[in-house]
């Protein structure tokens, strides 16, 4: 008999048996879906997520006096709090010593301000005051109109480029370019519009106004409302990828210089890539895997004790069978391979099942927000492989108990 023939005997022994076939895969669909629901539901998440904090370009790094991100401890974030700000002329030294990087920006924020335009208004602007090269530094770039140039930051002029939103809030029907808008209860002339780049998590890429950093400065000044001095952050760019490190090494070697860090003492600002704040977040999302992977495994290691269980029920129930066939010339490695078959069968059958139900579940947060549907298609055959592995574990006993029937005895069984 060869391999596809005990296959087929193995299918139709399943077919027979319905129900219990149907019980044995009820564990399997519920371990393997578990583990592929969690998985698919952070792919979706970190898909996302890592496509929305990589609004540095590829060449792009950011000098700033704040952490990266991810979790810090208590006692991290008080030592930054002491942390001198980071000033705009710390970015001019980065542009005038560092030779590898062609453009360098600065950024200073301020969030919750008043745009309006005659009777159309936006009460949740934040206001970010920038120089030229914000716009290619963050991948944001001006859709209508023009941006920002060194002569405006230069003069302090009184002008604005809209994110999206606010140009949709404020001109639904008309174009802005030169209308003179209230930012904050100040005039100041629409000279640009930034491309829509919507965010999935609640970010404001669209909802805010660019301003020359120099205006910035001029009206708010470095110190907010409690009294803490603004820091400035800077975002550096590479000549090319090849370069960006020594650029990196660079531009913390003059920073070091210019705020006069004494050589055993750490860095007093934070360098960051995206790769850092990628890096960041799936440190942060590690636990849930591995929790996702304990639970998915003791799940499926349950249903496996279940699997052979039943198993070795069916070979009580079906030793009459057994018997029949070792008299018609059947051998052990025939019998044993065709319930090692059965058990191999209905766990990958379940774990199919199981990986269906889990893409769906997993991307279900999808149809609720602006998150991209995924499917890790790595885990779909991680889990089909487990699942062969736990057929072959939990199956190779009854399959044994079946292989070693003696056929006389097995004969009279009733």
């Amino acid at each position: 008999m060869n391999l596809k023939e005990t296959f087929l005997i193995s299918l139709s022994a399943i077919r027979a048996n319905k129900l219990r076939s149907f019980l044995t895969l009820v564990g399997i669909i519920a371990g393997v879906a578990s583990i592929i629901a969690i998985m698919t539901g952070i792919s979706v998440v970190q898909t996302t997520m890592e496509k929305e904090m990589s609004v540095l370009g590829s060449t792009t790094f950011q000098v700033q006096k704040w952490a990266a991100g991810g979790p810090i401890s208590d006692e991290e974030w008080r030592k930054i709090q002491k942390r001198r700000p980071v000033t705009v002329e710390n970015a001019n030294a980065i542009r005038d010593k560092v030779a590898t990087v062609d453009l360098v920006g600065s950024e200073l924020w301020s969030f919750g301000y008043t745009a309006k335009y005659k009777k159309n208004k936006n009460e949740r602007v934040t206001i970010c005051g920038g120089t030229p090269e914000y716009a290619p530094n963050n991948t944001h770039y001006v859709e209508l109109g023009r941006n920002m140039t060194n002569e405006d930051v230069k003069i302090g002029r009184n002008v604005v480029v809209l994110g999206y939103n606010v140009a949709e809030t404020l001109f639904p029907f008309i174009d802005p370019i030169g209308k003179i808008i209230k930012l904050d209860g100040r005039k100041y002339r629409v000279i640009g519009v930034f491309e829509s780049k919507n965010s999935a998590i609640g970010g404001n890429f669209d909802n805010y106004c660019l301003i020359p950093i120099s205006r910035f400065q001029r009206v708010y000044g470095m110190r907010t409302g409690n009294g803490s001095e603004r820091s400035v952050n800077v975002t550096v760019r590479a000549k090319s990828p090849d370069v960006l490190q020594d650029a990196i090494a660079e531009t913390r070697a003059v920073l070091r210089a210019e705020r006069r860090v004494h050589p055993k003492d750490d860095d007093d600002f934070t360098i960051y890539t995206n790769d850092t704040q990628i890096k960041a977040f799936n440190e942060a999302t590690a636990g849930v895997k591995a929790g996702a992977l304990v639970i998915g495994a003791v799940a499926l290691l349950v249903a496996g004790i279940g699997i052979m269980n039943i198993m070795l029920v069916s070979v009580t129930e079906r030793t009459r069978e057994i018997g029949i066939r070792k008299s018609l010339g059947a051998r052990r490695r025939n019998i044993l391979t065709q319930f090692l078959l059965e058990a191999i069968v209905l766990c990958n059958i379940g774990g199919a099942i199981g990986v269906l139900v889990g893409f769906g579940l997993g991307n279900v947060v999808t149809i609720f927000t602006g998150f991209e549907m995924a499917v890790p298609m790595e885990w779909a055959v991680g889990g089909l492989v487990f699942c062969t592995t736990v057929g072959i574990l939990f199956g190779l006993w009854p399959a044994v108990v079946a292989s070693r029937l003696d056929p006389i005895e097995a004969l009279r069984y009733e």
